[in-house]
């Protein structure tokens, strides 16, 4: 059994009890069998997107909260030795030296692959992190970079990116420029070296490669509206942190796995 589906069953039972209705009274409000809602309840069914909007209507919390229940975000990149004072920002989120690492490799490979291209702007990097990090957990259950996406009006955002870019521009790895694309104005990262694959894994590379043969030649607003249909996004209220657990909600074009019913 899906270790998620155990914890959101557990979640739902604690739920369901401290509002003090039955198994058969939750049923016949979502319309499922009783048996159905056993099952979900010990992990052994998993829950459709439309069950999950429900529930949260029953249970009056977001559905972000059913998923995964809130915490506090904080952001601290670590510090290099020379460096006696620590990064500090609004949003306040511990960033292992590990994940810090691979950002670095993954967003240079992928601006080493695709760049340069007219399209490939800011926005449109931070939606192909997005998509390759979701991806990566909903088909491995593990982190690929493990930044933290937050629910913003034009899409996810990685919160991590301004801090970890400007580290690498000011380190000459990547260089930033100011463009334009069809008359909009655009910023654009190209690299200063390509990246370190001895960091990325042969199955961490292929999903970014599947990602960009996908994602690459969109523009900001068909990549950034596509995200807004994605189950994480959906499910988040604004200007939080997007769960990674809502991906295994996921629902067709977005799911990359095939999951036994």
């Amino acid at each position: 059994m899906n270790k998620m589906n155990i914890d959101l069953g557990k979640r739902i039972k604690q739920l369901r009890e401290i509002e003090g209705i039955s198994q058969d009274k939750l049923s016949a409000i979502i319309g499922i069998s009783r048996s159905a809602i056993s099952q979900i309840e010990s992990g052994e069914r998993k829950i459709t997107a439309e069950e999950l909007v429900l529930l949260a209507k029953k249970f009056n919390i977001t559905l972000e909260n059913l998923i995964n229940p809130e915490i506090t975000p904080q952001i601290s990149l670590p510090v290099k030795e020379k460096s006696p004072t620590a990064i500090e920002n609004e949003i306040r989120i511990s960033v292992p030296q590990k994940n810090l690492e691979k950002f670095r490799e993954v967003l240079l490979y992928i601006l080493g692959r695709v760049g340069s291209l007219p399209n490939v702007g800011e926005t449109v990097l931070y939606k192909l992190l997005y998509f390759i990090d979701f991806d990566y957990y909903e088909m491995y259950e593990e982190q690929l970079i493990g930044a933290s996406y937050q629910k913003n009006h034009h899409g996810p955002t990685p919160v991590e990116f301004k801090k970890i870019v400007d580290c690498m521009i000011k380190e000459e790895e990547i260089e930033k420029v100011k463009s334009e694309y069809f008359s909009f104005p655009q910023t654009k990262y190209l690299p200063r070296r390509p990246a370190d694959l001895s960091k990325l894994m042969a199955n961490e590379i292929n999903m970014i490669e599947k990602i960009l043969c996908r994602f690459a030649d969109w523009n900001a607003a068909q990549i950034s509206e596509y995200s807004h249909n994605d189950i994480p996004w959906m499910t988040t209220e604004k200007g939080k942190i997007i769960p990674y657990e809502a991906v295994f909600y996921r629902t067709a074009p977005y799911s990359v796995r095939q999951y036994d019913e």
